[in-house]
């Protein structure tokens, strides 16, 4: 038996240099915790899809206290973005589960809901009640189309923003249809972060007024947000032709992935000249072979450089490029 030690949950001892290193490694989760930058902020969230749960799993990430709102029997528990939360279910149609949320809401500091336009209203949990109680209180609307408009009550999914916010018009290879980037840009991008951003930007303006204040984020609108590059740069060089015929959308060589000898893909992004060269000399090739141009010569060069890439696996091909600027990765 150590003459020095202390016995740990497990029944066995620690030495001296463990306990130190247990005592210094407690101090620094406590440092953590205390810089967490929502500590303290106490968040009550509706239960919903994808974006609702992102933008509480993104608040609860930086500190914040989360409590999830389940409906009673809504039978199989489909948020994967769950962690740090806690969560109580309550039937809010029920006087009782409103007098509840109503109250849990009086101690809070954020509520996210993400039903359609005038559903909380027709709870008796709209804002206006809600934060005639709680004046303090940021009251987070996350919604596919917004509070106002002819879309308002209508239903949709991240393909229907995404094309009403005119985005999905620019994504696709070419003589294809658009294609709808699985459903990050709206729901996780223009939703749940957007929202969660307004809720960041609201608490820091309390910190001035004292008051809270209402977040209408719909995704059309974050989804448009997130898209502001792809619009503004539309005169750069880059762009100028249509759909998957400009440099970053699939109408390069050099931007674009591509199938190794075993199935698997790299992705190949050499789009200034230094980076270019440097792809080149990893193949064994130079610019007479594969010059660096976009336009009627795209196609063959494309199918020349998978040609390439079909020579090697994916794992050889990551060992030939790794810790180069080729821009090449697995």
């Amino acid at each position: 038996m150590p003459l020095f030690g202390n016995v740990n949950n497990s029944g066995f001892y620690l030495t001296v240099q463990q306990l130190q290193r247990s005592k210094s490694q407690s101090r620094l989760d406590l440092q953590l915790e205390r810089k967490m930058a929502l500590k303290g902020v106490k968040v009550i969230e509706l239960a919903g899809l994808a974006p609702s749960p992102f933008c509480g799993m993104i608040l609860a990430d930086y500190g914040a206290s989360v409590i999830r709102v389940d409906k009673i029997g809504a039978g199989l528990n489909y948020d994967v973005c769950a962690r740090g939360k806690r969560s109580i279910s309550l039937n809010l149609k029920n006087p009782e589960g409103a007098k509840i949320l109503k109250k849990l809401c009086s101690k809070s500091d954020v509520i996210i809901e993400p039903f359609r336009s005038g559903v909380m209203e027709k709870l008796g949990l709209g804002p206006k009640i809600l934060m005639s109680e709680n004046p303090r209180l940021i009251y987070a609307r996350l919604t596919g189309y917004g509070q106002a408009g002819p879309y308002a009550k209508m239903a949709g999914h991240d393909i229907n923003y995404l094309a009403t916010s005119g985005i999905l018009s620019r994504l696709g290879r070419k003589n294809e249809p658009p294609i709808a980037p699985i459903n990050l840009l709206a729901d996780f991008a223009g939703g749940g972060l957007t929202c969660a951003m307004g809720i960041m930007a609201a608490l820091l303006e309390r910190s001035t007024s004292g008051q809270g204040q209402i977040i209408d984020s719909n995704m059309v609108e974050g989804a448009a947000y997130a898209g502001s590059w792809i619009y503004l740069s539309q005169k750069m060089m880059i762009w100028g032709q249509p759909r998957g015929e400009n440099v970053l959308d699939t109408g390069a060589h050099f931007y674009e992935t591509y199938e190794t000898k075993d199935g698997k893909y790299m992705a190949v992004g050499a789009i200034e000249p230094q980076f270019y060269a440097e792809l080149l000399s990893k193949i064994g090739s130079d610019f007479d072979e594969f010059p660096q141009l976009i336009g009627p010569d795209s196609d063959d060069l494309k199918i020349k450089l998978a040609n390439v890439f079909k020579t090697k696996t994916r794992d050889e091909w990551s060992e030939i490029f790794d810790g180069s600027d080729a821009c090449v990765t697995p």
